[in-house]
């Protein structure tokens, strides 16, 4: 490795979690690209959100369990819907969505949930 005074290396997070060679279609919503047997064949450094190797964030694996809870509550009581506009990205630190997120709940009749 050939370091330079004052270089500045960078890692693009964005271009990492959009790289065609990893990821078909990366603009593309799939949520199958974390099936366990999907994950299987792709590098462990090929998706980073809560960065990578051997101090990454200890509360990965919480957050991870967590996230799945609420969405499936969520999903249980809601029919989740578009917003009424389109999100814009805001890349900062972390990407997200300028403004939030728009979205529509439906609550679900009782029969349904």
């Amino acid at each position: 490795v050939l370091l330079f005074t004052g270089a500045i290396c960078l890692i693009s997070v964005y271009g990492t979690h959009h790289n065609p060679d990893v990821w078909p279609n990366p603009e593309v919503y799939d949520p199958m690209r974390f099936d366990l047997d999907n994950q299987k064949r792709r590098s462990p450094y090929a998706f980073v959100p809560f960065s990578a190797g051997p101090r990454n964030c200890i509360g990965q694996n919480f957050a991870m369990a967590e996230i799945r809870v609420v969405l499936a509550l969520t999903l249980r009581r809601f029919r989740v819907l578009p917003g009424s506009r389109s999100p814009s990205r805001l890349y900062m630190l972390t990407m997200r969505a300028e403004g939030g997120l728009p979205l529509t709940l439906e609550p679900l009749s009782p029969a349904q949930s």
